[in-house]
């Protein structure tokens, strides 16, 4: 429809087209179905599901790489009958994969967000902005714990197969499931500190290499200590680094007491440090993300 033209021959005021809009009248699902979408959206993105060939090369070497360990460690505990790696073991033997896949998935997730530009399309209603860094968070944990899991079920399902009687499968699955909870405190602490990192860089290389140099550059420190100090600070060293004070975590929660270690002295320490730290990563990104794309 268009207006008459004014008198006098005045051009006409302006002109409205009905190109047929409408206003939406669908189901509004709200914020809960916006997190878990972007959860899952982001654990896919992990592992570069739905995305192109080239995103899927680093995160699913990773994962076959934890896999084939944990073949081969199955293969020959099938042949001796020994265990070279118990399950408990089985994430610190892997530190360094798990710190890579951290280093290249975290970045993924957040940074390419940051450079975009597109987090305030995201923090549109009904999305907040601690739900979408809990999102993250929560599909980054995810991410790292799944490989360890599956890694550790198919030593499990191998042990299972090597020993004779239910009450011996009964056995394995006792050592099977503290196992699967170290590998949980791994993908939390590690997950919690990479993603905080990756958050504050908008180029994916740059977040990467700053997430494993914040790992690797606190190692040193405590062989440092635990070659100067005093038996005690020896016993306390491993709280320097995120990688060691984990292993302390491990020690206290899962080593039983004369087994070569003393966990039961600083252990409850250690498991402070550790809440400490996720809880401190935790409200630092909420802080990072209530203040970025304003």
């Amino acid at each position: 429809m268009s207006e008459a033209p004014a008198r006098g021959g005045a051009s006409p005021a302006g002109v409205i087209h009905d190109i047929g809009y409408q206003r939406y009248a669908g189901p509004r699902l709200g914020r809960r179905y916006a997190v878990r979408s972007l959860y899952v959206h982001s654990l896919r993105t992990a592992f570069g599901l739905g995305r192109s060939a080239k995103a899927k090369i680093f995160p699913w070497l990773v994962v076959s790489l934890i896999g084939a360990v944990a073949a081969v460690l199955t293969a020959i505990r099938a042949q001796s009958g020994q265990m070279l790696v118990p399950y408990v073991d089985f994430p610190e033997a892997i530190t360094v994969l798990v710190l890579l896949f951290c280093a290249v998935v975290g970045p993924e997730l957040v940074s390419r967000d940051l450079r975009g530009g597109v987090l305030p399309l995201y923090f549109s209603r009904p999305l907040r902005r601690g739900d979408y860094a809990l999102a993250k968070l929560a599909a980054l944990v995810t991410a790292v714990w799944l490989p360890l899991f599956g890694a550790q079920l198919l030593m499990f399902l191998g042990g299972a197969f090597s020993v004779d009687g239910l009450g011996a499968v009964w056995d394995e699955f006792g050592d099977f499931v503290p196992g699967v909870l170290y590998s949980g405190v791994h993908a939390v602490v590690f997950a919690s500190l990479a993603l905080l990192i990756a958050s504050l860089a908008g180029r994916r290389a740059v977040a990467a290499g700053a997430v494993v140099a914040v790992f690797l550059a606190t190692t040193p420190v405590v062989g440092v200590l635990s070659a100067l100090g005093t038996e005690t600070t020896r016993q306390l060293a491993a709280l320097a680094s995120p990688m060691t004070l984990v292993g302390g975590v491990g020690d206290w929660l899962f080593v039983p007491p004369g087994a070569g270690t003393d966990p039961a002295r600083f252990g409850p320490l250690y498991g402070g440090a550790a809440v400490a730290l996720v809880t401190a990563c935790v409200i630092l990104l909420l802080a990072r993300y209530r203040r970025v794309a304003r």
